[in-house]
């Protein structure tokens, strides 16, 4: 699978991936195989073993963090790849961690395909939020 449709079905900007693959982070296996072309070694990247998806969800509360929303995304996926996990989903999302009032993790946590939700840190899900938890009760 080449790099750009990898990147788009795990929810990741192309150029965030290629980004990835140049500085050697790229949380899969990954070979140039061209001047212009990158594939991805889909097969390492699953597991039969595994069983469900697993939805990762990375958030900060400012613009200004733009950057520290890219890496905590990829720590998670590197993460995810070497335990041998199904990403199904990835969602980013700048966001107050004070209220429920974000989108992205309202689709995660209701997305049938994802069993698993997977943060860096608990506090990137929610502090003091009911309301995420009510929304995945509800879905």
């Amino acid at each position: 699978m080449n790099l750009t449709d990898w990147a788009r079905a795990q929810g990741i900007a192309p150029r965030i991936a290629y980004r990835w693959f140049r500085e050697g982070t790229l949380p899969v296996p990954a070979e140039r195989v061209g001047t212009r072309t990158i594939l991805v070694n889909i097969d390492a990247y699953t597991s039969p073993s595994v069983t469900g998806g697993v939805g990762l969800y990375a958030r900060v509360s400012s613009h200004v963090q733009t950057s520290d929303l890219a890496r905590q995304a990829a720590r998670l996926s590197e993460w995810a790849a070497k335990a041998g996990h199904q990403v199904v989903r990835v969602e980013s999302e700048i966001a107050s961690g004070m209220n429920g009032a974000r989108t992205k993790a309202r689709q995660l946590s209701a997305d049938p395909a994802v069993t698993t939700v997977v943060v860096e840190h608990k506090d990137r899900l929610g502090r003091m939020n009911v309301e995420l938890v009510a929304a995945a009760a509800d879905g």
